[in-house]
């Protein structure tokens, strides 16, 4: 049997067909690739790092807390209960958690909460340099703990609720963006 010798013009017409087969194929694999960037993946990524993160900086299960962060006329609230009141042990892991970040934050660290959210939150360097204008009172409430905030600075109050709103953001809480009504 013999082959037929191919010229020129068809090895020409193969080298065609292949760069445009690679062209088709580099084509159908860009939207592929391009999920990577698509906001609804990193988002979801980025919340679920969170809450990893948090699990293991706060020293709880995020999935079994409720957080909530409250902007007030003075300053704001930070505040973290278990879903379950049987749930001593946990009760116990969010109140050392919040004893000491009241303690942490009056002091200028930040670096759990940047841990934590994989970023340095908005209002963090303003809340370090004035941080003698900021009290960070830690109370306990059924369940759980909150840390109330306070200052008569504006800026430190701008830099509080900047810092608050990112938390609102990041945890997902649904918690009101708005200053509230002291309550």
């Amino acid at each position: 049997m013999t082959v037929p010798r191919r010229g020129a013009a068809y090895a020409g017409t193969m080298q065609t067909r292949i760069v445009t087969l690679a062209a088709v194929l580099l084509t159908a694999a860009l939207p592929l690739a391009a999920q990577t960037d698509c906001p609804m993946h990193s988002t979801a990524d980025h919340h679920d790092g969170v809450m990893a993160r948090g699990a293991k900086g706060m020293g709880f299960d995020q999935k079994t807390t409720t957080h909530h962060f409250v902007l007030l006329p003075a300053g704001g609230r930070i505040e973290v209960t278990a879903n379950h009141g049987a749930d001593g042990a946990g009760v116990d892991a969010i109140r050392m958690h919040l004893k000491h970040i009241a303690a942490a934050f009056a002091e200028g660290d930040f670096s759990l909460p940047m841990f934590i959210h994989d970023q340095t939150p908005p209002g963090v360097e303003a809340m370090k340099r004035l941080r003698k204008t900021i009290t960070w009172r830690y109370e306990e409430i059924p369940n759980g703990a909150r840390v109330a905030i306070a200052t008569s600075n504006t800026e430190a109050l701008a830099a509080v609720h900047d810092f608050l709103r990112f938390q609102i953001h990041d945890h997902e809480t649904g918690d009101p963006l708005e200053v509230q009504a002291n309550r």
